[in-house]
């Protein structure tokens, strides 16, 4: 179930965080790992760690909010490593506050990342996949990464909430729209847990008093995410598509 030795799988957002854990995790299970972001010093460090424990990565330099880029870093991928046949949109940002005080440019700049981003991604993947004879194979897999705030009301944190909701939707849809063309598109919504993202907001006391509120009084591990990720990445996923998978440890309960 989780051997992913036959998987090609691009990740974005993999220069640190739950991008790039997943990439060592994905590469343990045998895939061939294909490592975008934009600062690519430090996607450097993740595939040396990956080939260093034996796996395949090549790096390669993605801004997700840039059409032009997304494609030319789908080419540079191709030509290093060979046709991707799974992808993981993980790549996101926050800017927290009230909308009050909220600056257009920073709404703008979230949806571009998260929203925009996840779009560009996905569909550059699925266009590839079809090409390659994904509706005969079967074999097309995309996982997006969204967030339990989706669905879940986080004080001073709407448009982060907001665009996470429209990954929602916006991947049910597609995996309506691809379901005969051999492409599966589901939707991982993780709860609070500490990575660079939100190590700042964690430390704070509003987040102390979220904390609190949650039954089991903790935040995840980050490697929680492992067996979905994984599963939903593998031959075994053949007929789970349009799923929103929430993965939060009871904290929205």
């Amino acid at each position: 179930m989780f051997d992913l030795s036959n998987r090609t799988i691009l990740i974005t957002g993999a220069s640190s965080g739950v991008g790039k854990h997943l990439a060592g995790t994905l590469a343990g299970c045998g895939a061939r790992l294909v490592l975008a972001a934009r600062r690519t010093a430090m996607l450097a460090e993740t595939q040396v760690g990956i080939e260093g424990a034996g796996g395949t990565a090549v790096s390669i330099a993605m801004d997700v909010a840039d059409e032009a880029s997304v494609i030319a870093g789908f080419d540079a991928a191709e030509a290093a490593i060979g046709p991707v046949d799974s992808v993981v949109a993980n790549a996101g940002m926050t800017i927290g506050g009230s909308a009050l005080g909220m600056a257009v440019e920073d709404f703008d700049r979230i949806f571009a990342v998260n929203a925009r981003g996840v779009f560009l991604t996905a569909r550059e993947a699925a266009r590839r996949m079809i090409v390659q004879g994904a509706a005969e194979r079967q074999h097309g897999r995309i996982v997006l990464i969204s967030s339990v705030t989706a669905q879940y009301v986080q004080p001073n944190n709407p448009i982060y909430s907001a665009s996470k909701a429209a990954v929602n939707q916006l991947g049910r849809t597609l995996a309506r729209d691809w379901s005969g063309k051999g492409v599966n598109v589901n939707i991982v919504a993780p709860g609070y847990m500490r990575t660079e993202l939100t190590d700042d907001w964690l430390d704070s006391d509003k987040a102390k008093a979220l904390l609190a509120t949650f039954p089991r009084r903790r935040l995840m591990d980050v490697d929680v995410l492992d067996p979905i990720v994984t599963y939903l990445c593998a031959d075994a996923s053949a007929q789970v598509t349009g799923g929103v998978f929430t993965i939060d440890d009871g904290q929205t309960l």
